[in-house]
């Protein structure tokens, strides 16, 4: 099974960026996800700078992938949209049906963020020209087994197997809110937070954390205990960045693929390297902020 690096949801500062992917071009993962996913006003990096990365990553054997972002809103967007979908070098993820048309006929990633919970909308996907799709990080693992047995195209699966859910977006910047600054004048306030902003609960709960226009969870979505079941039905898994320990976390994950670490002692070492604690809620078809013990192959979600 493949691992693959998501893209960047934070704003990082540049230097930060260029230090994160000097460092991923080690790690073992097979696929890396690049580009701004979230917020255009997030200018740290710029196309041509993701393309450079890119070749980077490219020259170290990855395979790469240009990540839209998910919600279009201006025509500087759409702009930025149809320069990343004429690139003759690298294939997109489509995080939107606005990408999904202007790479019909290409193939493509049809990503998390695009509504994918029947064999109808993914038989539409691949006839525009997805080779792979990315589970909605709601899915229950029940309700992708029933997918998965229509999936007569045999689209590749990939699922998200650890960082924050990345839940919604809106077009208000909820971090320029917090700050009481209009979304055009934010003054880069993301940059001061690079893991999100966590709310709590009025009992101090840990419940979501907010990401400028997206909305995440607080606690840390991880796949690790279940690592045996996404065998039978994921091609590739996918590791969100985390601003700290993100290599430690890949490694932990290979290992245990690799049967060099049993995925119970992989997911007692994993949880210390996590900013918050565990969750898996959705896979087991609960309350995403659940965090369900390992259950036998087969057993009811």
């Amino acid at each position: 099974m493949k691992l693959s690096l998501g893209p960047v949801l934070y704003y990082w500062p540049r230097q930060r960026l260029l230090d994160f992917y000097a460092q991923a071009a080690d790690w073992p993962v097979d696929i890396v996800y690049l580009g701004e996913t979230v917020c255009s006003r997030r200018h740290e990096f710029r196309l041509d700078d993701w393309l450079q990365t890119a070749e980077m990553l490219a020259a170290s054997g990855k395979e790469i992938v240009l990540s839209t972002q998910a919600l279009i809103e201006s025509e500087s967007d759409l702009k930025t949209l149809r320069r990343l979908v004429a690139n003759d070098r690298f294939r997109i993820e489509a995080n939107d049906m606005a990408a999904v048309r202007l790479a019909q006929g290409q193939p493509f990633v049809a990503g998390a963020h695009i509504n994918i919970y029947n064999p109808q909308t993914l038989e539409l996907l691949a006839e525009a020209g997805a080779f792979r799709w990315v589970m909605p990080v709601e899915m229950s693992r029940k309700l992708l087994h029933e997918l998965l047995a229509q999936n007569t195209r045999e689209l590749e699966t990939e699922i998200f197997a650890c960082g924050r859910l990345p839940l919604a977006f809106s077009a208000r910047c909820f971090t320029a809110r917090r700050h009481n600054l209009p979304k055009d004048n934010c003054e880069f306030r993301c940059l001061e937070a690079p893991y999100g902003m966590t709310l709590n609960t009025r009992e101090g709960q840990p419940f979501l954390a907010i990401n400028g226009t997206q909305t995440q969870s607080a606690s840390v979505y991880t796949l690790m205990e279940d690592l045996e079941e996404l065998a039978n039905c994921a091609d590739v898994l996918r590791i969100s960045p985390q601003p700290e320990h993100t290599g430690d976390v890949i490694a932990l994950f290979r290992a245990a693929l690799d049967g060099l670490t049993p995925a119970a002692q992989a997911a007692r070492e994993l949880a210390p390297l996590l900013p918050d604690q565990a969750c898996n809620g959705y896979w087991h078809g609960r309350a995403g902020i659940e965090h369900s013990a390992h259950s036998p192959q087969g057993a009811p979600a």
